[in-house]
């Protein structure tokens, strides 16, 4: 199969899946709308797709490095699918919980072996890296606007509907998966001796870092909705409004990271990125008014550029282990910016969303100094697969 029309596929693949994760947070005001939770309790739901997610996402990121699961692309996509689409249906706390985890599970099973797959197609094109992660990212910018569509007139009754992207994301993995059985691309990632000795210092100062951004994003994630209101003086379509900004804001700064690591080197357009994120937060939380959609926008742009970008270089830290790689990166640190976000809750029903949000301003700083000293890795030769990729 032609390189762009593999990366295409994938790319509207990806989306489809991660629609299931913005979806989560799209869905928070709905609960606590018809089931009057609490930030926290709120927090908790959001925490308990992206622990469940995350924590066993390099799991199966070693499972990829051991032998291909290129099947788990469309099966993963209708598991996470599922899940969401049920748990608006539950009464309950406890059930919401398990389906919102079982939806999850789905999207941690799928970005492992669909990142080693679009690596293999992409030929190890930083920008076809970048329209990969670009998918994933519209993803995230269409789910409120989905969710308002499905549950915004009828309910969390209607979530049921949710389950449409799934069916088109998995129908749309099947020619990709047929493709690389033709070319035999789909070979275990460690079927040969990496050419570059892992740099585990590096990839643990990586993930730091990754972790630092994931603090920032979900928490925004979880209450932005809520504090674009606070902010702007506006309703339940100023929340909205917000989510899909910094969604949408993130699908722009993943291309743009692409497109500037053909002229730059990663480690330089991580880190800049990182001081872009500072400034662009402070203005988040302290600006209030009509610019603080602006800000929404540069910090998104600053949290996303970076973000196909840390995954390549993951991998390259660690070219012996590339699922794992990408497994830790984007997953377990995810889960541990997770576990933030009943922090945040908790401390905005004491004090105030503003104040809650505040320590969020540091996060990119503390990233930028994990990366200050970081260098670009030792390029191994093309990635395994690459050559048929290339097809």
């Amino acid at each position: 199969m032609a390189k762009n029309r593999a990366i295409t596929l994938l790319s509207i693949g990806h989306a489809c899946v991660d629609v299931y994760q913005g979806a989560v947070a799209a869905l928070v005001p709905y609960f606590v709308a018809e089931r009057a939770y609490t930030y926290a309790a709120a927090s908790g739901i959001v925490l308990a797709a992206s622990l469940l997610s995350s924590v066993v996402q390099p799991l199966f990121g070693m499972a990829a490095d051991r032998r291909t699961m290129p099947w788990l692309l469309p099966v993963s996509t209708l598991v996470a699918g599922s899940g969401i689409a049920v748990s608006g249906l539950t009464g309950s706390y406890g059930p919401t919980l398990l389906f919102v985890g079982i939806g999850g599970i789905g999207v941690a099973a799928y970005h492992p072996e669909s990142a080693r797959v679009a690596r293999i197609a992409s030929g190890g094109s930083h920008t076809a890296m970048g329209w990969f992660s670009l998918g994933g990212n519209l993803g995230f910018a269409l789910a409120p606007v989905l969710v308002a569509v499905a549950v915004g007139a009828g309910g969390l009754g209607l979530t049921p509907l949710l389950v449409l992207p799934a069916l088109v994301g998995s129908l749309l993995t099947l020619p990709v998966l047929r493709g690389l059985e033709r070319v035999g691309s789909g070979a275990p990632g460690p079927g040969g001796a990496p050419r570059v000795p892992d740099d585990i210092a590096s990839f643990v100062r990586l993930a730091l870092a990754v972790v630092c951004r994931s603090v920032v994003f979900v928490g925004l994630s979880t209450f932005i909705a809520f504090y674009a209101r606070e902010r702007t003086g506006g309703g339940a379509t100023a929340g909205t409004a917000a989510l899909v900004v910094l969604y949408l804001g993130g699908a722009v700064g993943t291309v743009l990271g692409g497109a500037l690591a053909e002229r730059r080197d990663r480690v330089t357009v991580v880190r800049g990125s990182c001081l872009l994120a500072v400034a662009a937060v402070a203005g988040l939380v302290l600006v209030p008014g009509p610019a603080f959609y602006g800000f929404v926008a540069l910090t998104s742009a600053g949290l996303y550029i970076p973000f196909s970008l840390q995954v390549t270089l993951a991998q390259d830290y660690l070219p012996s282990r590339v699922g794992t790689a990408a497994g830790v990166t984007l997953g377990l640190t995810i889960s541990v910016g997770g576990l933030f976000s009943p922090l945040i809750g908790r401390l905005a029903d004491i004090t105030s969303l503003r104040t809650a949000l505040m320590p969020l301003i540091a996060m990119p700083a503390l990233a930028w100094l994990l990366l200050r000293t970081l260098t670009e890795p030792a390029v191994p030769d093309a990635p395994h697969g690459a050559a048929q990729g290339r097809a």
